[in-house]
């Protein structure tokens, strides 16, 4: 674990201690029953079944410019913390906000930079309404020891053609299939308590190994490449674009990602956005989804001035962000991820215990609510 995740579990116990609520038993938020009204534009298609996890599943969409912005009869302010400004999953906020989506809904959203296990004590005593994340082992913890902390929507999964993910450098006679990693040493700048150790296990598996028997070196965004490429470390995950980098070489072979159609963050509420004003907890992500839907429907990076205004708002370069394919967008959480999130976690020695229930991690209301789907009682 890192020490930054050592210190944040020291400040969620004493913001527990402090008194922050903890949630209902049975996980739901404690507003009370909302009314679901049809939303214009968003048809059939706004809704898919949370238990499909075909690859090819094609996402929930509603019709450019829907749902249409509904004000809140107050003003409010929102403070979101993300881990960065410039990742390409930031881009639809980022945008909702040049755009003015957010303004629409009577929302002045203000984005602050903090890493996740430091947002956490923080958003469960209300001191940030939300965190655009994911969740990590952190989280799971953090509601695990009572923080009335919810998992409320999507961000993306990788399109077709992306290769981001766990790469292998082939020695003599290996190929992909029969490349074997127990016992090797991994190049990662992500911690043991991040999402991504669900996919990792995926790979690892078929390639006889598991998180415990290969040997993880954190280093630095700029190191991971070159460790790899120099004989520092067996195989490493690449992020967009430096799989390019090593794509297309036959020293080197790619092993797997990001399930394609399952997202693996997004937006996560406290208890401002869950109980204490959850019209503004709509507002928010109405606002996000019609982004979505206006502007990333599709392969957003086939118009060229598109893609030269989101390297500007992200602040990299244009040719940089258009060598790697459009992510898929996407606000719906997919049945059972939190579960197979959490093994992840405990095989990886991370946390312990027994798993906590989907409904105390993930609440699909407040985008069904966007988008005008009733869910069953």
């Amino acid at each position: 674990m890192r020490p930054r995740t050592t210190i944040a579990a020291l400040l969620t116990a004493l913001a527990l201690g402090a008194g922050c609520s903890a949630a209902p038993e049975d996980g739901a938020p404690a507003a009370g029953p909302r009314t679901v009204r049809p939303v214009a534009g968003c048809g059939k298609g706004s809704w898919t079944d949370p238990a499909d996890l075909a690859p090819d599943r094609a996402p929930a969409r509603c019709a450019k410019g829907a749902p249409a912005p509904r004000p809140l009869a107050k003003h409010r302010t929102l403070t979101v913390a993300t881990g960065t400004l410039g990742a390409e999953y930031v881009a639809p906020l980022r945008l909702a906000l040049a755009r003015g989506e957010f303004r629409k809904e009577g929302l002045d959203v203000r984005l602050k930079v903090l890493p996740t296990p430091d947002a956490l004590p923080l958003l469960a005593k209300g001191e940030l309404d939300a965190l655009w994340a994911a969740p990590e082992a952190a989280v799971v913890g953090g509601v695990n020891g009572g923080f009335d902390i919810r998992w409320v929507a999507g961000n993306f999964s990788p399109g077709p053609g992306s290769r981001s993910g766990l790469w292998v450098r082939l020695k003599d006679g290996e190929s992909a299939s029969s490349v074997s990693l127990r016992g090797t040493r991994l190049g990662t700048m992500i911690g043991k308590g991040s999402v991504i150790m669900y996919p990792m296990a995926t790979a690892f598996a078929g390639h006889g190994a598991d998180l415990r028997s290969v040997a993880f070196q954190q280093l630095g965004s700029a190191d991971v490449l070159t460790a790899l490429t120099g004989g520092g470390v067996d195989s490493a995950w690449l992020l967009d674009p430096v799989w390019r980098r090593v794509d297309g070489d036959p020293g080197y072979a790619f092993l797997g990602g990001q399930p394609r159609g399952e997202p693996l963050g997004g937006a996560l509420y406290g208890p401002n956005l869950l109980q204490r004003d959850p019209d503004a907890g709509v507002a928010f992500l109405r606002a996000y989804i019609r982004t979505v839907n206006t502007y990333f429907a599709g392969d957003y990076k086939a118009d060229a001035a598109f893609v030269a205004e989101l390297a500007r708002l992200l602040r990299t370069d244009a040719k940089t962000l258009a060598s790697v394919p459009s992510l898929r967008m996407d606000w719906e959480i997919r049945k059972g991820t939190a579960a197979r999130l959490q093994r992840a976690y405990r095989d990886s020695g991370v946390t312990k215990g027994a798993p906590l229930p989907e409904d105390r991690l993930v609440d699909r209301g407040l985008y069904a609510e966007a988008v005008g789907h009733r869910l069953p009682r």
